[in-house]
């Protein structure tokens, strides 16, 4: 028996709102805003706001780890779309910078500040660590890509990346985690380019 179409607009309508609510947190963050807000902004009530969690905290990080969940989705698909080695891991770094794009420095300094939704971002930031390192050993066995060492690459990434979550290149130079993520990009493809 197929599954009741109630089930599926209900699936759908969490998922909406998920959407909504991570549009509106990455453009505004979230620890100025009450549940009350929430509500109001997505055109909801606050029950239907305690239906996808139990706690304004909750919900924040549930939206939180729905951003990261999604923006995977479509770096992974940009990488997949992608077939010469040499270019894949610029792809990658790119799409995470375009994901990224839309976060406010506000929704960012509130991840930092609270440290269930740091602790998503910190987790995603050591995934991508390691998809880097991936990519790069990829690399090195197509030919696309100087000998080096792929763990002292994924090291020096891992140690970038997580200073980028941490906000400190931003407090050191200036540029947005986007903006960060693309220059990895660029010095990592220079310094691995075949000479």
């Amino acid at each position: 028996m197929s599954t009741p179409v109630p089930v599926r607009r209900g699936a759908a309508r969490r998922e909406q709102l998920f959407d909504e609510l991570v549009g509106l947190l990455l453009a505004e963050g979230f620890a100025h805003l009450t549940l009350d807000d929430l509500a109001a902004r997505l055109h909801c009530s606050k029950r239907t706001l305690y239906a996808l969690a139990g706690s304004k905290e909750q919900l924040v990080r549930a939206a939180v780890v729905h951003f990261f969940r999604g923006a995977t989705e479509r770096v992974e698909a940009a990488v997949a779309a992608e077939g010469d080695p040499s270019r894949r891991v610029g792809r990658y770094l790119g799409a995470v910078a375009i994901e990224l794009a839309p976060a406010s420095a506000r929704f960012v300094e509130d991840v930092a500040g609270f440290p269930p939704a740091a602790e998503v971002y910190a987790r995603n930031t050591r995934a991508a660590a390691r998809r880097v390192q991936q990519l790069v050993d990829e690399g090195v066995a197509a030919g696309a890509f100087r000998n080096v060492h792929t763990g002292f690459v994924a090291d020096v990434v891992t140690s970038v990346m997580v200073r980028i979550q941490q906000r400190q290149v931003a407090a050191a130079t200036g540029l947005d985690d986007a903006d960060a993520y693309a220059r990895l990009a660029e010095l990592l493809l220079h310094g691995l380019g075949v000479p």
